[in-house]
């Protein structure tokens, strides 16, 4: 994830998701730039490291933790052949390399070597006589030195990597992954001579299986996959249930103390992402305990920094306003990816076009919204509407009625995703082209923007795409020659103002942007230039004042376009809901879906834009639902102002979709299941 200049930093550079040794924090560190930012949706190749085929050395044994035994392939590798990543080169065996790069490379091995033969004279002299120690297990010692420099090195460079773009950083993951892999194999192989002559500590080898489990949950930042988010949730739940970490508090080390509080922030983002809010909590807890341990025995300055996390995890995991309860209370987790049955499916005579979502870029600048670290609540929504649920072949393959077949059921991909939070206009501009330029044949491009209205600042003569605002992507103010520019000067408009002139290059491709802002009617404004596909959904601009504010908790646009169903619950009052009676009004909603659907390809006026992005499921599912909204909100009572509607470009014919009737009589029978018909309209159309 890319942010802006001036944000607020986490304690010791950000603990939630950061690499160790490396620059920025949370979520969306510099380290976070580079892993959210890097790889592509498409046509790349795929470490074999999904939960299933996860090599049996960097996956817990029985659940918890690796085991020797199997080996890394690289990206496009085949097992046991030339893919494979070759042993760690003994000391002092140097591969022999020709001209200039070879002197170099034989310089900088020759170095490490030395540096690891020092290491080891200092390990083996504090334990006793050097000459004492057997040949083999000072070759032990020096082997495992080795790793673990060339394991820090590699990791320590994923900070170069480039922040965007899809070749250039499986290779270095893979290199980076087959070292890990042999470190892991070889601490375990060789246990008892490393606890001997090295003094391995258990905390050390929670650090391994740590990076293990950062390297999965980056890879899944770069590549959308949610199974490689499983990997990391495996490795940090096996270091908690091993307690790896739990001799830390004994050693009068606060660096020690710091990893272990950046490991259970880490865990939090994962088990965030993954829904697992039963074991947030516990992690929570924890992690608070530990935060008071540590500044009850060590004079820190971060302890308020280290509470602010924990007072973010605790609203963001209480952001949702409608609760969902079992029989016994308890609160029901519910998942709002993408499922088998959540977009409505293409019926026979529907006539759509064959495009298909591959990339997105979530954009977050909202200063009053909760978040976690830098992710903000809109841009997880966002971000959990766009991605599919993870798909057990093993289920699919048992279901009756399926046929056998030796091949495997055909692997659907996530889009790629972008998280860029605050980003300035300069990185925002960087991230859109280098989307542009890779976008493949026949595929679309997605921007979400969830930012504060930047509005015009007078009148003009024109009335062009730079005249009528657009949203602020960035509230610092500029630095030019080391002074502040006011930002109240008309002189100037907001250098990080995405105006919507600002898209036109890029509408030479598909382009699907929606814009949640109060000033997204800034982008009904659109020209169509070059007559590709092009659609913009559009928040409403305000909201009801008789409305409980609940802004800080996320936008009620985005909310219906990732959860329809709490959201009018949310509109209608309503706080909670029992499981059986929620499981029935899903099942009517995607009725409702299925209905929008045809309203949506039968209509005889409506642009074909909208169309050509139907034939995708996740931009189908968003259209849909754009509709409930914008029908539901034209019912409601308190919703009475134009500015409480969604808009669209290009406009949908709305006695066809948003304003017909049989779509307002599923609504009231829908009100009516949760007995909330009082406050919809009866006879919407004649209030109009």
């Amino acid at each position: 994830m890319v942010r802006g200049a001036a944000r607020q930093r986490l304690p010791h550079t950000g603990p939630a998701s950061r690499c160790e040794g490396r620059r920025g924090g949370g979520v969306g560190g510099r380290e976070r730039a580079v892993a959210a930012a890097g790889g592509s949706g498409r046509a790349r190749q795929r470490l074999p490291l999904t939960a299933r085929s996860a090599p049996q050395s960097c996956r817990p044994r029985g659940g918890a933790v690796p085991q020797a035994g199997a080996q890394v392939r690289r990206p496009g590798g085949a097992a046991g052949g030339a893919g494979l990543c070759p042993a760690a080169p003994p000391v002092g065996m140097l591969r022999r390399r020709g001209g200039l790069t070879a002197a170099f490379g034989a310089f900088r091995n020759r170095a490490q070597v030395r540096r690891t033969e020092f290491t080891l004279k200092e390990i083996m002299s504090s334990g006793g006589a050097e000459d004492d120690i057997p040949q083999a297990e000072r070759k032990t010692v020096t082997d495992f030195c080795y790793l673990l420099d060339k394991s820090k090195q590699l990791f320590n460079g994923l900070r170069d990597l480039p922040q965007y773009g899809q070749k250039q950083w499986q290779s270095y993951f893979g290199r980076t992954f087959d070292v890990y892999t042999k470190l892991w194999k070889f601490q375990q192989q060789h246990r008892q001579v490393l606890d001997n002559r090295y003094g391995l500590k258990r905390w050390q080898i929670g650090e391994i299986a740590s990076k293990i489990g950062q390297l999965y949950y980056h890879y899944y930042l770069r590549t959308s996959e949610t199974s490689y988010l499983n990997e990391a949730f495996s490795f940090y739940s096996a270091i908690r249930q091993r307690s790896y970490y739990s001799q830390v508090n004994k050693e009068d080390r606060p660096e020690l103390v710091v990893k272990k509080l950046r490991y259970y922030a880490r865990f939090i983002v994962v088990c965030l992402l993954l829904n697992k809010m039963d074991v947030v909590k516990d992690l929570v807890k924890e992690l608070s305990d530990e935060i008071e341990d540590y500044t009850h025995r060590f004079n820190t300055e971060d302890q308020v920094e280290w509470n602010l996390v924990l007072q973010e995890v605790a609203a963001f995991i209480e952001a949702d306003p409608v609760m969902v309860l079992n029989d016994d209370n308890t609160i029901v987790i519910t998942s709002n990816r993408l499922s088998e049955t959540g977009a409505p499916l293409l019926e026979q005579g529907m006539i759509v076009g064959q495009l298909a979502l591959a990339d997105a870029l979530i954009i977050g600048n909202c200063n009053n919204q909760v978040k976690f670290s830098e992710l903000t609540i809109d841009m997880f929504r966002m971000l959990q509407a766009l991605e599919r649920e993870p798909m057990n072949l093993a289920s699919q393959m048992n279901k009756p009625g399926m046929q056998e077949s030796t091949e495997k059921p055909a692997r659907r991909e996530n889009p790629h995703k972008y998280l860029l939070y605050k980003p300035t206009f300069s990185q925002l501009y960087t991230f859109l082209a280098a989307s542009f330029k890779e976008l493949p044949a026949n595929s679309v491009l997605l921007i979400y923007l969830s930012a504060t209205g930047v509005f015009p600042t007078g009148r003009s003569d024109s009335e062009g795409p730079y005249d009528f605002g657009g949203v602020l992507t960035n509230s610092n103010r500029d630095i030019i020659n080391g002074d502040a520019l006011h930002k109240r000067n008309q002189a100037y408009k907001e250098m990080h103002c995405l105006h919507p002139g600002d898209l036109y290059p890029f509408t030479r491709k598909p382009l699907f942007i929606i814009v949640d802002s109060s000033n997204s009617v800034a982008y009904k404004n659109f020209t169509n230039l070059f007559g590709q596909p092009l659609v913009c959904l559009l928040s409403p601009t305000a909201y009801p004042k008789a409305l409980q504010d609940q802004s800080q908790r996320g936008s009620l646009f985005t909310l219906f376009l990732n959860n329809p169903l709490m959201a009018f619950l949310f509109v209608s009052g309503l706080s909670s809901m029992r499981r059986g009676l929620w499981e029935k009004c899903q099942d009517y909603l995607r009725k409702i879906n299925r209905d929008i659907a045809q309203l949506l390809t039968h209509s005889r006026s409506i642009d074909q834009s909208f169309l050509q992005f139907f034939g995708d499921e996740f931009l189908r599912l968003l259209l849909t639902r754009f509709v409930f909204c914008s029908a539901t909100m034209r019912m409601h009572k308190i919703f009475r102002e134009t500015r409480n509607y969604p808009e669209s470009y290009p406009q949908l014919p709305r006695d066809e979709t948003v304003e017909n009737p049989h779509l307002q009589k599923h609504i009231l029978e829908l009100a009516s299941i949760l007995d909330v018909r009082n406050v919809f309209l009866e006879n919407t159309l004649d209030d109009y």
